[in-house]
């Protein structure tokens, strides 16, 4: 079953507030000569597993200023994944780096998660996922460990337990055991998606994951706005300028509020019943943006991120407009 939602809403009423953010990295130069901010030569074992022991990476006192994602584990280590170069793990007295001549799948490290028994997971470039154990890296995302679906009820469903990844025509679901690709469709559109393969980019890309507190999971894509899979059906987003222009923020507040960063058309919130485009709202858009790719300084039209403070304040990631 396809739904489209309504999308008439009154106006709310929402005050923005623009920072200019700068962020300075600590000991970005490195006076010693060696580049110690990059994995050294590993050694590998058979497979696809790499064991940290047999490795002779180092730890550093650089990060590099390029960061993609951030994680905080259970054992209260921070993991930073970077646009081009590893991740770096802070145990709270040193930095290790690892990169793929570690065992990671991609070195743009896009996405962070951790499963019940403690394995960090990583969503890559290229639509990698690896999985660290504390001791081996294994990629997942390899011809033989990899169940293409069909598109079949049996393999569209969810559990509390699932961690969901990035693939180039819909999502990897991960059960604890098994990788799955599940290309996405929307009937809706009379259109289908042709993507057999997950690592070839289509418009039903997904660029974000959510899942929120009823267990409900989000997809931002590429192309196709937003979709929403409550275990038994799929909902379409696109209206408001949602569809067309890439999502790659998603976020639930305190309220039970979904809210959308576009690449382009702005932030969207749905209150569960319609769904709303401030950016448009407030004229703090960009239409050079969308025809001719120019950037518009101070305008809120290209989202990253969203997040909220225990106050209730929403923090918006921008390309334009820091936060």
């Amino acid at each position: 079953m396809i739904t489209i939602p309504s999308i008439l809403s009154p106006l709310r009423n929402y005050t923005f507030i623009i920072l200019s953010v700068s962020f300075a990295s600590c000991n970005t130069d490195n006076k010693t000569g060696n580049s110690n901010n990059t994995a050294t030569e590993s050694t590998s074992v058979p497979g696809n597993e790499f064991n940290t022991d047999n490795l002779r990476t180092i730890t550093t006192t650089v990060i590099n200023k390029n960061i993609r994602s951030i994680f905080q584990d259970k054992k209260g280590n921070y993991w930073f994944g970077t646009n081009g170069a590893g991740v770096y793990r802070y145990d709270g007295k040193m930095i290790r780096h690892f990169t793929a001549k570690d065992g990671l799948a991609g070195n743009q490290v896009q996405s962070i998660q951790e499963d019940q028994s403690g394995n960090i997971f990583f969503g890559t470039g290229g639509f990698g996922v690896s999985k660290f154990d504390g001791q081996n890296f294994t990629t997942l995302t390899t011809k033989e460990n990899v169940q293409v679906s069909n598109g079949s009820a049996r393999d569209w469903k969810t559990a509390p337990t699932d961690l969901w990844f990035y693939a180039g025509g819909g999502a990897f679901r991960y059960n604890g055991s098994s990788l799955v690709y599940l290309p996405l469709v929307n009937p809706g559109l009379n259109t289908i998606n042709p993507q057999s393969s997950p690592y070839e980019l289509s418009s039903y890309a997904v660029y974000s994951i959510l899942q929120d507190k009823k267990g409900t999971i989000w997809f931002g894509t590429q192309a196709r706005g937003v979709c929403r899979f409550d275990g038994q059906s799929f909902t379409w987003f696109t209206e408001k300028g949602l569809g067309g222009p890439a999502v790659l923020g998603l976020f639930e507040d305190s309220h039970g509020n979904i809210w959308f960063g576009n690449n382009g058309a702005g932030l969207f919130r749905y209150d569960g019943k319609t769904l709303t485009n401030f950016t448009a709202e407030k004229k703090l858009g960009n239409n050079e943006f969308s025809v001719a790719g120019k950037p518009g300084p101070g305008t809120l039209a290209r989202i990253y991120s969203i997040n909220e403070d225990k106050l209730g304040n929403l923090w918006i990631g921008t390309v334009d407009a820091g936060a």
